[in-house]
Order: C-alpha cells, then structure tokens, then sequence
C-alpha cells in the first residue's frame, strides 16, 4: 500500500484532555496500523478544535512522526472541504514534511 494513506477521526470530546486520550486510545492503533501495511505517509485529518486542543496534536503528530519513520506522519485540521484536499495533496507530495500540526483557515 505505498502512499498516502488518510485517516479521517471523528467527533472528539470537547475538553482538551479528554479529546487527547480518546484520541491516542481510539486512533494511534490506526495510525500505526497503516504504517504496518506499507503506508509512506499518514495523513490524520480532524476537526476544528479551540486553541487549547493545540498543543496535545501537535505532540501527537510529532510523537507518533518519530516512532514510526520513516514512515511520514501529519495532523491537519479544518472544516473547509477544498483545503483540507489542498493540503492532503501537498503533503502527498511533499517527503520531506512531517511532524507537523497543520491547522487550516480555508482554502
């Protein structure tokens, strides 16, 4: 499965340290999943969160980029359709990029 794979997470909570552990209890197994089967890259696309969400999906992208290189891992975050692909198409381009919490603002 060389690529990108995309993993869109669903609803999370509300409150900042309750969103982080449903996150790494829900979604890192199918993170590392997708890197099992031969991803080069995984893409985590969420939702829009408050500012205090930030810093748990930044770590979250930076922790799970250096446990599973080389395997590229990237958070992204946003509601517009049009940028969240904008995006997923660079960072499908882009091997160099990885690590990063990239929270959108439209197209």
């Amino acid at each position: 499965m060389a690529g990108q794979a995309v993993l869109t997470v669903g609803a999370l909570s509300a409150a900042a340290l309750d969103a982080a552990s449903q996150f790494h209890h829900e979604w890192v197994g199918q993170v590392r999943q997708q890197a099992e089967q031969g991803a080069d890259a995984v893409a985590i696309v969420m939702r829009p969160a408050p500012v205090d969400h930030t810093d748990w999906r930044r770590a979250a992208a930076r922790d799970l980029a250096r446990a599973l290189a080389p395997v590229r891992v990237n958070v992204l975050s946003g509601s517009d359709e049009a940028a969240i692909s904008a995006t997923l198409t660079y960072l499908g381009n882009a091997p160099g990029v990885t690590g990063h919490y990239l929270p959108l603002h439209g197209n």
